[in-house]
C-alpha cells in the first residue's frame, strides 16, 4: 500500500491536470485515501487471510504464539475491542474477532431473539461481517484524523521534528482491520446454499469461515442436546463449496474451520452410503447402535444393513432418527477431524462438554498421528461453568495425589464460601493458564469466547439499572460509568468524536474551506473532556 507522501504526489498529478479542480487539495484527498485503504470487502478478506496464514505458520514454530478472539454482535462492539487492544497492547497482532451465529440468532434477527438453531435470516451473518468492518475502518479514519490534526499543529508551530515524527506514525500506522472467524452454522441448506452464503460473507470481508457437521434443518447449539450429525460425504461437499467460493472470489488463502459436534451428538438423520468395505460411509455406519436380526424377524418398514454377512437393524427413534452407540463420541470426533483435513479443511474445531486440557489433548493426539500439523480452534464457551469445572478438576487432582480435601464439599464448590480458599486459588491459576496449556499440549492455534459481549452487556446494564433507578440516582451513572470511562481513558467518553463528528468537520473543511459550518466549536460540550 502507498505511503502518505506517495499519495500526495500521485494526487498532485491527477488534480493538477484538471483546471476545474483547483479547489481540491491533494493532501486532503491523500488523507482520505489513507483513512480508507480497504476499498472493498474482498480487499479485506485477502489482506486478513494472509495475516491468518502467517500466524498459523508462526504458531507451527512456536506454540506460545496462539491467537485469540472475542465474539461480536454489533460493529461498535468489535470496534471497541480493537481500539482497546491497540490501547493496552500497542498492536493487534494475533488478536482477531469472532462472529457468533448464536449472537446473530439471539440479537440480530427480525424475528426477535431466537435459539441457536439456524432460524435467523441467512443474510444477517454477511450483514454483520460488513458492519464490523465498517466500524473498524471508521476506527482507522478517526485515529488517523487525530494524527493529521496533530500534523497541522506541528506545521503551524514550525516544529519540524514533531512533523517528521507524525509523518512516520502515519506511514507506519497499524490498522484496526483484523481477521474475522465467521460462523456459517451448518450452511443453511444444501451445498449450493452454503456456497451462496459463503460468497456473501467473503464479499463482506470474511477470510475465515467455520462450518459444523450437523444437519442444517435440525441444527442445535453446540452445547445443547439433540444434535444430529451428517455423513462425511454430505459435510465434505459443503467444505468444498466454501473452498470454491474463496477461489472464485480470488481469496486463494481463505481459511476453512471444520467443526465436529460428534462428542455430544448421539443422533444421525441418515445412514451413510457405502461403496466398499472400510470406506467413510462404512466407518460412519459402524458407530450406529444396531441389533442383529434374522430375515424372519424383520417387520414392515424396517431399515436393515448388511454387515460382515449378517443383517443388522439400526435402532430408530420415533422421530425417525438413528442413534449412535454410547461412548463413541471420542472416536467419532477423531474420525471427523482426520477426514475433514483430507477434504481440505485448514483448521479443526471440536466441541466438548467441559473445558479439560487432557480430553482435548487426547483427541488431538489421535488426529495428529495421521496429520501431525493439525491445528485446533477451541471454544472457551460461556456455556461452561468455568469456576465449578476447574474447582472440581482441582479437587479430583488433589484426591488422586492423596491430598486432604476434607475442608471441601465437591458438590458445593461453586459456593462463595470457597472463593478465598487455597483450592479456589489453584483452580483460578488453572483457568488462567488454560489457553497456553491447550496450545502447548493440544496444538490449539486459536482460542475464542463466543458470547462475551452478550454477558458483559447484561452485567453492566444490570449494575447501572440497580444504581440509577435506586438510591444512587444520577450518581449511579456518573460514578459507575462516566468517571470510570475518564479514569480508564475509554475513548467513548467523547461519544461525539466516536460517532464521526470530528471526521465530518474535517471533511466539511475540505469541501467548503473557511465557509464550513463545523460542530467542534467553543460551544460543543464535548470540550469538557478535551484535557483528559
Amino acid at each position: 500500500m502507498s505511503t502518505y507522501q506517495e499519495d500526495i504526489k500521485a494526487l498532485e498529478g491527477v488534480i493538477g491536470g484538471n483546471e476545474f479542480w483547483n479547489e481540491i487539495r491533494p493532501e486532503a484527498a491523500a488523507r482520505m485515501r489513507q483513512q480508507n485503504k480497504f476499498k472493498t470487502g474482498l480487499d479485506i478478506a485477502r489482506y486478513t487471510a494472509d495475516i491468518m496464514r502467517a500466524d498459523m505458520a508462526e504458531f507451527d514454530k512456536d506454540k506460545t504464539k496462539y491467537t485469540q478472539s472475542l465474539g461480536c454482535w454489533h460493529g461498535f462492539v468489535g470496534q471497541q475491542k480493537l481500539i482497546s487492544i491497540k490501547k493496552h497492547f500497542g498492536t493487534t497482532k494475533r488478536r482477531y474477532l469472532y462472529l457468533s451465529g448464536w449472537m446473530v440468532a439471539a440479537l440480530r434477527s427480525d424475528f426477535g431473539p431466537l435459539p441457536d438453531q439456524s432460524m435467523h435470516e441467512k443474510t444477517a451473518v454477511a450483514s454483520l461481517v460488513n458492519e464490523l468492518y465498517t466500524f473498524l475502518r471508521q476506527a482507522d479514519a478517526r485515529e488517523l484524523g487525530g494524527l493529521f490534526r496533530e500534523l497541522d499543529k506541528a506545521r503551524e508551530a514550525g516544529d519540524s521534528a514533531k512533523e517528521a515524527e507524525l509523518l512516520s506514525k502515519i506511514d507506519n500506522y497499524e490498522t484496526h482491520i483484523v481477521p474475522i472467524i465467521a460462523d456459517i452454522d451448518a450452511g443453511f441448506g444444501n451445498a449450493e446454499a452454503t456456497y451462496l452464503m459463503a460468497k456473501q460473507m467473503i464479499e463482506a470481508g470474511a477470510c475465515c469461515l467455520q462450518i459444523e457437521n450437523q444437519v442444517a434443518d435440525e441444527k442445535q447449539c453446540g452445547h445443547q442436546d439433540g444434535k444430529v450429525t451428517v455423513p462425511h460425504a454430505d459435510f465434505h461437499a459443503k467444505l468444498r463449496a466454501l473452498r470454491y467460493a474463496f477461489l472464485e472470489l480470488g481469496v486463494d488463502n481463505g481459511v476453512i474451520v471444520a467443526r465436529t459436534d460428534s462428542e455430544g451428538a448421539g443422533l444421525t438423520k441418515e445412514i451413510a452410503v457405502v461403496n466398499e468395505p472400510g470406506d467413510q460411509g462404512d466407518i460412519y455406519n459402524s458407530y450406529l447402535d444396531v441389533e442383529e436380526v434374522a430375515p424372519e424377524d424383520t417387520k414392515e418398514g424396517d431399515v436393515l444393513i448388511s454387515r460382515n454377512g449378517k443383517l443388522v437393524r439400526p435402532k430408530r427413534l420415533a422421530s425417525g432418527l438413528y442413534e449412535f452407540r454410547k461412548g463413541t463420541g471420542h472416536e467419532r470426533c477423531v474420525f471427523d477431524c482426520i477426514e475433514a483435513i483430507n477434504a481440505g479443511a485448514d483448521l479443526l474445531w471440536i466441541e466438548t462438554a467441559v473445558p479439560t486440557v487432557h480430553e482435548i489433548k487426547e483427541m488431538m493426539d489421535d488426529v495428529r498421528k495421521v496429520h501431525p500439523d493439525a491445528k485446533l480452534v477451541y471454544n472457551n464457551s460461556p456455556s461452561f461453568n468455568w469456576t465449578l469445572s476447574f474447582r472440581q478438576q482441582t479437587y479430583d487432582a488433589w484426591v488422586a495425589e492423596g491430598k486432604d480435601v476434607s475442608a471441601y464439599d465437591r458438590d458445593k464448590l461453586m459456593s462463595a464460601d470457597y472463593d478465598n480458599s487455597e483450592l479456589a486459588a489453584v483452580a483460578d491459576e488453572r483457568v488462567k493458564t488454560f489457553q497456553a496449556d491447550c496450545s502447548r499440549e493440544a496444538n490449539v492455534f486459536h482460542h475464542l469466547i463466543t458470547l462475551p459481549t452478550y454477558h458483559t452487556t447484561a452485567l453492566s446494564v444490570d449494575n447501572l439499572a440497580k444504581e440509577y433507578f435506586g438510591e444512587a440516582g444520577m450518581l449511579g451513572y456518573v460514578a459507575g460509568v462516566q468517571r470510570k470511562e475518564i479514569r480508564q481513558g475509554i475513548a467513548c467518553v467523547k461519544h461525539q468524536n466516536m460517532a464521526g463528528s470530528d471526521l465530518g468537520d474535517d471533511h466539511k473543511e475540505y469541501y467548503a474551506g473557511d465557509r464550513a459550518l463545523k460542530a467542534g466549536g467553543a460551544k460543543n460540550t464535548s470540550n469538557q473532556f478535551n484535557n483528559i
